[in-house]
């Protein structure tokens, strides 16, 4: 118990130390160490959830709170798996709690899960793209906790893509899935407090109503902030140029085309082999941690170094259509028709934006046709925002 409250008065005094940077809701222990007392809490994290270089979960039981297990997401408890990869349920070898896997056997806690847990304690670094899955699992989670009454608290994390709001609204009559389970744009402008607040507000989640949430918020954030991540939150995101170009070269996951996965430049570059030989990029991916046997591994690819664009997209505040537009055009007539895999439209939410590319709309064209949609959710948006 003295240690416990020696710890909130460190944290407390780190906090208001810090007047202008940017802490995560973690920080702030002395807003939830208090609702663990006497609880038995599992915890929803990843090799982000940190304060400072100390694991919460590290944090958690040094404080004398009873954790009882663990929760892991895509990519796993240490952030190290590939993309799409499921993940088994494990023991922490450091803690020796049990850590289920939520990309695995099953994406949503179960009954039996639960059934010795008290309250849910999530704490994800998202990067606030609509298909980055840790949202989808916080919406499960959620659902999950109201089901089986169930406490939740998130600790909310800045949105490092919180800077703008761009993108097709996904079309949830055909192409809701675990990349895209809402009526929300590509890039929505929110952190995961501000986002689960609007799903129980919303009405967007099952059991909405039952749900007993607390979010604990970030300090000296707002949405003008650009927040750069301590830490990589999945293997192919290695730095926050890569961040910053996400949302828009992951259409062309979509596509026959590389991203350069299975290089050091993952989601800085794109290209193919059969893209012409004399364009300025070359690379040749190889499977890697992370990157287990990506497209196109050991074939040279020709493309584009895209790493200093993101200056573009932190000035203009909107989507790059153009990599998408320029990589069908560079495709041979003979593979167009293969252009784009059976994922894209769910990437997209939509099925528009194939269309339009092959028809050979323009981006401001393409941008255009999804303004009314993204009208609609901006005004949705403003009713949760917490951090103006």
């Amino acid at each position: 118990m003295r240690f416990w409250i020696t710890l909130i008065l460190i944290a407390n005094i780190l906090v208001s130390a810090a007047q202008d940077k940017i802490l995560p809701g973690a920080y702030s222990t002395s807003e939830y160490f208090p609702l663990l007392k006497n609880k038995n809490v599992a915890v929803v994290a990843n090799h982000t959830s940190l304060l400072g270089n100390t694991h919460l979960v590290d944090t958690l039981l040094s404080a004398g709170v009873k954790v009882v297990k663990i929760f892991c997401p895509e990519h796993g408890f240490r952030g190290t798996a590939s993309a799409g990869k499921k993940i088994k349920n494990a023991v922490d070898k450091k803690t020796g709690l049990p850590v289920i896997s939520l990309y695995g056997k099953h994406k949503k806690p179960n009954k039996s899960d639960l059934a010795d847990v008290d309250v849910v304690v999530f704490d994800l670094q998202d990067v606030g793209v609509r298909f980055y899955t840790y949202i989808s699992t916080l919406q499960l989670v959620a659902e999950a906790c109201a089901e089986y009454g169930k406490e939740l608290i998130v600790l909310d994390r800045p949105n490092p893509n919180g800077f703008y709001v761009d993108g097709p609204v996904l079309d949830t009559a055909n192409y809701r899935s675990f990349i895209g389970m809402q009526p929300v744009p590509v890039v929505y402008g929110m952190t995961i407090g501000e986002y689960i607040t609007m799903l129980k507000g919303e009405k967007w989640m099952k059991y909405a109503g039952r749900l007993n949430l607390k979010v604990i918020k970030c300090k000296n954030y707002t949405h003008d902030s650009l927040y750069k991540l301590p830490v990589n939150p999945s293997p192919n995101l290695k730095d926050m140029k890569a961040v910053y170009l996400y949302p828009s070269l992951c259409f062309l996951e979509g596509t026959k085309i590389s991203v350069g996965r299975g290089t050091n430049k993952p989601f800085r570059i794109f290209g193919a082999p059969f893209f012409p030989k004399n364009l300025p990029y070359k690379f040749n991916p190889v499977s890697m941690p992370g990157a287990r046997h990506p497209k196109f591994e050991g074939q040279l690819c020709y493309g584009f170094d895209v790493s200093e664009e993101y200056k573009r997209i932190l000035k203009n505040k909107s989507l790059v259509l153009y990599w998408l537009l320029n990589a069908y055009k560079l495709t041979p007539d003979s593979l167009k028709k293969t252009f784009f895999r059976s994922s894209f439209d769910k990437l997209a939410g939509t099925d528009k934006i194939r269309k339009q590319v092959i028809a050979g709309k323009t981006a401001a064209e393409i941008k255009k046709s999804w303004q009314p949609a993204l009208e609609k959710f901006l005004k949705i948006r403003q009713k949760y925002l917490m951090y103006d």
